[in-house]
């Protein structure tokens, strides 16, 4: 078919319409007057043969084949702007965007960091950052809505075959105390003494505190005895709380840096036991990677890797040559 039945404007305007519910404020999200929208879609419908929304007063309501070209339309329009993109990307980095997702724990203690150093050595491209779960963020980078993110969780098993999964660090979880509990000058514990102290954690349904609670199982505690004190619904709570000493807490070294660098928590080893949740970046195989993303990840994951690793030497490689990055099995360290 040479000729397409449709333009790419009246798949913005379908698009429009079926996010905003009404032909009226379709047109309003486009900046252009009602009559243009309703004139694109009649000629649309025309030229489909067939009839794409149900109208029903002010409103409007998508029918089958309204359903079926919107499932193709978020693809085309997605190729589309990545075609923009990479002819955009082709001459330098002034100018631009990156787009990187996390998951919650990372994005909220390590991409600031990370998109910092980013934007002080590139002010002109625009960053945006999209956290949210492993799974949402994992659906972000199949959809190309991102171009790359770091995760701490697992991947959805139906996207393993569509995500290139790299391991990038190991963030260690560590036991942390108040700065007068009695055991906070203790150089080390037995495993012991864990099954004696109140422990304050996360909600024992949340997916963080199944993965802390499998990880402690595999590192040899019997986490069954160990005593929960007290269920929160974040890792700041749970510091705070540590804090004001109602209690001990496993957290990842990620979340904890600037409480144990100011002396607020202390830390304490515990004898023969190491703990590491992996962190990983995930990227889409064989879609295009702008400039701006092979810039992040030439530059910024280095910095950011384990003390030994060899991508502290910027040997990170492209989404293009799809190979694994050579990472440490060791803790995260900054």
């Amino acid at each position: 078919m040479d000729n397409l039945p449709f333009s790419l404007d009246q798949l913005r305007i379908l698009r429009a319409i079926a996010r905003e519910g009404s032909f009226k404020r379709a047109a309003d999200s486009l900046y252009v007057s009602q009559p243009a929208v309703s004139l694109q879609v009649q000629n649309l419908e025309k030229q489909l043969n067939v009839c794409l929304f149900d109208r029903c007063g002010r409103s409007a309501q998508l029918t089958e084949p309204g359903r079926v070209l919107l499932s193709y339309c978020d693809r085309i329009l997605s190729q589309c702007h990545e075609a923009c993109r990479a002819l955009e990307d082709l001459n330098s980095l002034r100018g631009g965007h990156l787009r990187v997702g996390a998951s919650q724990t990372t994005g909220t203690y390590l991409m600031p960091r990370m998109l910092g150093l980013f934007r002080h050595k590139h002010p002109d491209v625009v960053v945006q950052l999209h956290v949210h779960s492993t799974r949402r963020t994992s659906w972000s980078v199949v959809n190309g809505q991102i171009d790359l993110a770091i995760i701490g969780g697992e991947i959805p098993v139906e996207l393993s075959e569509q995500l290139l999964c790299q391991p990038y660090a190991n963030d260690e979880l560590q036991l942390v105390l108040p700065l007068e509990h009695p055991l906070a000058r203790q150089p080390e514990l037995q495993r012991e003494d864990l099954y004696r102290l109140g422990f304050i954690a996360l909600d024992a349904q949340s997916t963080t505190r199944k993965v802390v609670d499998q990880l402690l199982g595999d590192g040899g505690l019997e986490v069954q005895r160990l005593r929960i004190d007290m269920e929160l619904n974040s890792i700041e709570a749970i510091k705070n709380a540590v804090q004001s000493g109602l209690g001990v807490a496993f957290l990842p070294v990620l979340t904890v840096e600037r409480e144990l660098a100011v002396g607020s928590l202390v830390r304490v080893r515990v004898a023969d036991l190491l703990v590491c949740r992996q962190l990983k970046l995930i990227e889409h195989p064989s879609r295009y990677c702008s400039r701006a993303a092979e810039a992040f990840k030439r530059e910024v994951l280095p910095l950011f890797a384990s003390a030994d690793s060899p991508v502290r030497e910027s040997k990170v490689v492209t989404t293009r040559e799809k190979k694994v990055l050579p990472l440490k099995n060791g803790p995260f360290r900054l």
